[in-house]
């Protein structure tokens, strides 16, 4: 990549850093009373930690959206085929069903989080370390493996639901859909820390990102331990998925739109552009998103609405376009 093309995406990405803060702005002092000193502080006490928590899920979700896309050699998928979202919905579902809406699990914001987490992490651990070697490291394989839990989270889900009590349903619908209008400020430093520790742990195969694109075999040729790495790679996605997940509950289509607009504004094969880009992108929706949701609909529709919708079509755009490619 010449030096012209270098400087140009840079320049790209302080724009997007610039919308960034221009969005991050907005929702923070829209409709904020500067007159009256309690008022705002009142208003600046709920809103930031909605905007921490928003800037965590998009950094979250648009990493893990390339890596796995690069991991996948695949530019239309989304990490929800790795089956997080599916048991998130089961995880709230069961532990309604056994324990009921009232219990610590349930009303407990920190304990559902912890659950969440756990429970994800201890499935992704399995599924994307211990079953990848059994399946002699074959990365469709374990694509496959996504999706079918996807499918069996989802029916034993449905399941519950349709033998569940009415009121009891009533109050889970409510934790299903991923909304930032209310955010448990406690958790933010345990997420910040677990991605933290997930970069960390990944640094040495997120450098190696660009050479794990060119396939297989020139990987290997070059000196990369590659079924390690792609390993390593898959479960830190899924732990940063069930992260975002846990905290705001699923966006499915959120890294599908993000990872693709990175892709297509920048068109550099150099990872660490590509996901600040994503990651910029994604906090461009999200904050720009639940401000349009708060000041224009007034909280009747949540932002992930939005984005399931838009996802949607720009799904079907990216099929059909890639297909005339």
């Amino acid at each position: 990549m010449n030096t012209k093309a270098v400087r140009a995406n840079r320049q790209k990405l302080a724009v997007l850093a610039a919308l960034v803060l221009l969005c991050a702005a907005g929702y923070m002092l829209v409709g904020v009373h500067f007159d009256n000193a309690k008022l705002f502080q009142y208003a600046m006490k709920i809103r930031f930690p909605k905007l921490i928590v928003m800037l965590i899920t998009a950094f979250a979700i648009g990493g893990a959206s390339i890596v796995f896309q690069s991991v996948i050699n695949n530019t239309i998928v989304t990490p929800c085929l790795l089956g997080m979202n599916s048991l998130y919905t089961l995880i709230h579902t069961a532990v309604v069903f056994v324990a009921g809406s009232g219990s610590i699990l349930a009303a407990n914001a920190n304990c559902s989080f912890a659950v969440d987490l756990v429970l994800m992490g201890v499935v992704a651990t399995v599924v994307y370390s211990f079953l990848f070697k059994k399946t002699k490291h074959n990365v469709l394989y374990v694509l496959l493996i996504g999706t079918v839990l996807s499918s069996f989270f989802s029916s034993i889900q449905s399941t519950l639901t349709r033998v569940m009590d009415p009121n009891e349903y009533d109050s889970l619908l409510a934790t299903l859909v991923a909304s930032f209008s209310n955010i448990n400020s406690e958790i933010i430093a345990i997420s910040l820390f677990v991605l933290a520790a997930i970069v960390f742990a990944l640094r040495r195969e997120l450098a190696l990102l660009d050479v794990i694109t060119l396939g297989k075999d020139q990987a290997i040729n070059l000196g990369v331990d590659y079924d390690r790495c792609v390993r390593r790679l898959l479960l830190g996605v899924t732990l940063c998925i069930a992260v975002a997940t846990a905290m705001v509950g699923p966006i499915s289509f959120l890294g599908l739109i993000i990872a693709n607009l990175s892709r297509q504004l920048l068109k550099t094969y150099r990872h660490t552009q590509l996901i600040l880009g994503s990651a910029f992108f994604g906090m461009i929706v999200l904050v720009g998103g639940q401000l349009l949701v708060e000041h224009a609909y007034s909280y009747t529709i949540p932002v992930s609405v939005f984005i399931t919708v838009g996802g949607g079509v720009y799904f079907l755009y990216l099929l059909l376009t890639n297909r005339r490619t």
